[in-house]
Parts: C-alpha cells; structure tokens; sequence
C-alpha cells in the first residue's frame, strides 16, 4: 500500500466515523457548540479536551485499595510489653495532704440556710459563707408561691426551652429581667454558670478577638476556650493598659480581613471583688469599635437603686452594653442564668447557645421565684438600703482595724475578700501555697467560736502545668458574704470574731 492508498483508506475510515457519529441522537447540536466554542475562544475548548480525556483516563484506571496497611505488624509477645509498660495518665491531680484534711473537716449544714445555720454535729453558728444576701432562702411569701407553681407546672419542664420546655412562667420571666434592666428583650438559661460560658462561643468564633480583664471567672476563661478565638488579655482594671491593647489589635488587623470583635469584664468581680469602671470601658468600645460582653453575675440585685446592676449604679445606658449576662441564683436567690441585650442578640442563642439548645429549661417554681424576687426589689428599696448598711458595719469591723487583712471589695460588693497585706506577706516570705492553710486555719478558728466563714476557692492547676502557663493566678483570701438576716450586734460581734480569729493564727505563726 503506498502513500496515496493509505491517504484514501483514511479519509475513508473518517467520512464512516462521520456518517456513523451523526446517526448518533444530539451530534448535531454538539458539533455546533464545539465550533461557536472554538471560534469564541479556543483555549476553552483545549481545556475542556484535556478535562474529557483527564475523566477517560480515570475512568479506565486499574482500581487500588485505601485499605493497605502501611504499620509494622507486631507479634503478640511485643504488644504485651508495650500494654504493660502503658500507663494512663490521671484524670485529674492526686489530693494533697492539706486537701485531704480540709475535706475532713468540712462543716456540713443540716436543713435550711439562713444566717442561723444548724451543722451536722449539732451546733448552731452564725453563717457568712452564703449568697444569701437578703435572707430570701426563708422568705415564706415566697416559698408559698414557690410551692403553688410547683403543684400548677411539676417539678420540671423535661425538655429544651425550643423542644416543649418553654412555658409561660419562662416568657414573663424573661420579660420582668428585660423590663428591669431596660432591654428589648432577655433570654433565660436553665444554669447560671453555663450561661456566660455560652453566650461567648455563640457569638465569637475562630478567628476572631476577645479582649478581657486577666481576673475574669472561671465560667467567662470556659467560655473563651469553647470559642477558640484569639485572646489578649489587659492588666486587671487598668483601663490604660486596655486601651493599649484595644490599639494594638486595632493596628495589628488593619490590613487584614474584618473580624468580629469582643471586650469581656465583669461587673463586680468575683475573684477580688472590686468594680469594673464601666464608663470608662463603653468609652474605649466606641472608639475602637467593639463590642461588649458584661457578665454581672455577682452585681445583678446588689449594685443600683433597684439592684439593675452596674449600670444602673454608674449612670450607664444599658443599650450601650452589647451582651449583658447575669444570675438568677446569687443575690435573687433563684436559680439559672440570663443574657439580655436586642431581639437580635437574643434570637440569635435560640438556636446558637448549646446550654440553652441543649438543656432542660429552667424549672418552673425558680422562674416564678426570680420573677417576684424582681418585683420586690424594685417595690422595696429599703431592702437594698438595709444590705448596704450592714455592709458598712462589717467593714468597719474588719478593713480598717485589722493590721493583717485588708478588702480588696467594692465598698457596695456584699462579698467581702479579705487578702493578706502585701507587707504582712513580703515580711514573713508567703508564696501562694504559704498562704492557703494559714487562711484555713482562720476558717478553722472563726468556726470553733461560732462564725461559719470560708476561702475564695480556684480550680486547681492542670497536670504538669508549669508557672508560665498558669498566667494570671488567684490571690487567696477568706470570704466573708453579708446577709441583711443579722442584727447590727450580730455582725459587729460576726466581725470582732473573724477579726480575732485573724490575729489569733498570724500570731501563732510568728
């Protein structure tokens, strides 16, 4: 066959393959759109080749196995030995001989608390180690409506708030908090704790920024673990150091792509005691374009004319607060937790928070309970009034007239902590470890004379934690909690004796 044979043999074969592709049923259309294509643009055409025959190719390839074991088999002699030398690491740091024995001396109450309390081995002593600020545990009013609710709704609602756990008591609950601050609206959770620790990680995401004081609690350093974003952390109270932060981040992302971004304190705060400046922290907001998360669990029912909280006591507008997150079982004697702020705030955890997706709602009888706890703080003011004055006795037994104590509280904070002065600690040498059991030796002696008084109580260090690591650490320090239960003599006699206990072991330990 020569060259002019094999060139008509193939034009041949061509012209079949044509007659035969135009038999096929949407040829004609396909020719069309291959020559429109690589009139149009050509190099799309190439591209759509290459992508044809890449999917030919793999269509047509021999199949292979993901299953194969790559790992070294191991006899059976050699897996034993590697399960005997295994040994788990604990789930969580063996106790230590002081907190053995402070568990064995733990004071155990038997019935009602109040600020008489009666313990297990029959004594009956003078209780400043609850949150029982205005000796509503005994309140009889409201035990009576807690029992109709109780007899109306049952114990529990046996489901989330959004799968049949709402109830009515639920929606006025959350609209008496909402009317009570001067929000649009609240959302309530069925546990305080898991409350802040929810509201975070439902709004702050990897990726975006958290600025908060070092001395927040434990529930608001969860919340911002579960949330996975970058965390800055500013001096405690020191409004300038937040403000060279809020500037630095500021900088920092500048030239990178928007994220959201977030300030979280606290009201009062619950591991010194002291008070946020709040004006000063919406001030910096604004200017620096945040948003700001205020968790006042321990100033919700204290601080204001009607116990709104710190913004009500320092004359902030409430809407200038983006998340505001409070307690329903401290001051108001209730249970759970709530966080108010805008309907869109608010909608937004309906179906974001876990606690409140995931968990039982609120029992009925608590919400009725934070309800009137709500109205008769704002129908009966003395009662506030009546707190703060005790407050003031108790000072003046304890901060000015102890030489080794000092309080670091706010002057309106019912919770007293009381510290060891830092001359007291420099001149004797205490590290942190030094200063528990001494602490626990003033509890130990205020109990023998009839006053139930406690610690300010941490999680304890993780495992092989280092110093470095832990970062900011609490100061330990006694916890005395004012209740308007007592008389005027009953707390002055409640200081004298929690002041004598103090001197008594310092000067032991000389």
């Amino acid at each position: 066959m020569d060259l002019q044979d094999a060139h008509d043999w193939f034009i041949d074969v061509l012209n079949e393959v044509s007659v035969q592709f135009h038999k096929v049923p949407g040829s004609a259309i396909f020719l069309r759109y291959v020559k429109s294509s690589y009139q149009n643009d050509p190099i799309r055409s190439a591209v759509e080749l290459f992508l044809f025959l890449f999917a030919v190719k793999y269509l047509l390839a021999p199949k292979y196995s993901t299953s194969k074991k790559s790992y070294v088999k191991l006899t059976d002699e050699e897996i034993d030995e590697l399960v005997d030398e295994w040994a788990p690491e604990p789930l969580v740091a063996p106790q230590t001989a002081f907190e053995e024995a402070e568990h064995e001396k733990r004071p155990v109450i038997v019935g009602p608390t109040g600020p008489k309390s009666k313990l297990l081995n029959g004594r009956t002593v003078t209780n400043v180690a609850s949150y029982n600020f205005y000796n509503l545990a005994g309140n009889e009013s409201l035990k009576e409506k807690a029992i109709q609710t109780l007899r109306t709704y049952g114990v529990g609602p046996c489901g989330p708030p959004g799968f049949y756990g709402t109830q009515d008591v639920h929606m006025r609950t959350e609209s008496a908090i909402a009317t009570h601050l001067g929000t649009t609206a609240c959302i309530v959770y069925a546990q305080a704790f898991s409350t802040i620790s929810s509201v975070i990680p439902a709004f702050s995401k990897r990726g975006d920024i958290i600025v908060a004081d070092k001395a927040v609690n434990f529930a608001i350093r969860k919340g911002i673990q579960i949330s996975r974003s970058s965390i800055r952390w500013y001096e405690h109270n020191d409004m300038e150091d937040l403000q060279n932060v809020l500037a630095s981040v500021v900088k920092e992302q500048a030239k990178k792509p928007l994220t959201r971004r977030f300030i979280i304190t606290e009201g009062l705060f619950e591991n010194i005691g002291d008070m946020v400046n709040l004006t000063k922290v919406v001030e910096l907001k604004h200017r620096y374009k945040f948003r700001l998360i205020l968790d006042e669990t321990w100033s919700f029912g204290v601080l204001g004319r009607t116990g709104a909280g710190v913004t009500e006591h320092q004359g902030v507008n409430v809407r200038e607060v983006d998340m505001l997150v409070g307690s329903l079982a401290g001051p108001v004697c209730a249970g759970g937790g709530f966080c108010a702020g805008s309907n869109e705030i608010v909608e937004h955890q309906r179906l974001s928070a876990s606690a409140y997706t995931f968990s039982a709602a609120l029992p009925a009888m608590l919400a009725t309970t934070a309800t009137e706890v709500l109205s008769m703080l704002e129908s009966n003011t003395e009662m506030l009034n009546q707190l703060r004055e005790n407050i003031r006795i108790m000072w003046a037994q304890l901060d000015p007239r102890s030489e080794w104590v000092h309080c670091s509280s706010a002057m309106e904070n019912p919770v007293m902590i009381l510290v060891l002065k830092p001359e007291v600690v420099a001149s004797r040498k205490l590290d942190i470890r030094d200063q528990e059991p001494l602490l626990q030796e003033m509890v130990d002696e205020a109990l023998n004379n009839g006053v139930l008084v406690t610690r300010l109580k941490s999680m304890p260090r993780g495992i092989n934690v280092t110093p470095k690591e832990v970062g900011w650490e609490l100061q330990p320090a006694l916890k005395v909690c004012i209740t308007t239960g007592l008389t005027r003599k009953e707390i002055e006699r409640t200081g004298t004796v929690i002041r004598h206990a103090i001197t008594k072991i310092m000067k032991a330990r000389r």
